[in-house]
């Protein structure tokens, strides 16, 4: 996908502020509201912006407990990586799962009330997947830096 330099402001713009109007983007890039508007309807239609979320802040609605959980399978067949990955994405504490290389198989965030919200979830939800062999989490102590913005090159 090619994005001109226009593309890559407007999108920037969209990153920080997704509740900007048209017209005060049409200001920040010497555009027309129109054109704005047509070239973010054209970002949306190729895919480059995907939707629109809020970010919140854990802690405000109970759920201040972020953890990263590692997955290593028993086997690394297509069937069982396919089983464990529709599986734990109808789990609602794990916000982001990614497929990773080294040691083990899947890194996972997972986002609870407390520790013993996510024990409950350890024992009730994920270590009841299928193909799972063995765990490892991690808690975080003081969130550093949390952004959903791409860098746009």
């Amino acid at each position: 996908m090619k994005l001109d330099a226009t593309d890559k402001k407007l999108l920037a713009y969209l990153q920080k502020d997704c509740k900007q109007t048209n017209k005060e983007l049409g200001h920040k890039l010497d555009l027309s509201v129109t054109a704005v508007y047509e070239r973010i309807k054209k970002l949306e239609r190729q895919g480059t912006i995907q939707n629109y979320v809020a970010l919140l802040n854990y802690k405000n609605v109970n759920s201040g407990f972020v953890v990263f959980c590692q997955i290593k399978l028993i086997q690394h067949t297509k069937e069982y990586l396919t089983q464990f990955e529709k599986e734990v994405a109808k789990l609602d504490e794990v916000l982001e799962c990614y497929h990773i290389s080294g040691e083990y198989d899947y890194l996972l965030k997972v986002v609870v009330k407390d520790m013993e919200e996510f024990r409950s979830f350890m024992v009730t939800k994920l270590t009841t997947l299928r193909h799972i062999g063995s765990t490892q989490s991690s808690f975080t102590i003081n969130e550093v830096k949390r952004t959903s913005a791409v860098q746009i090159k």
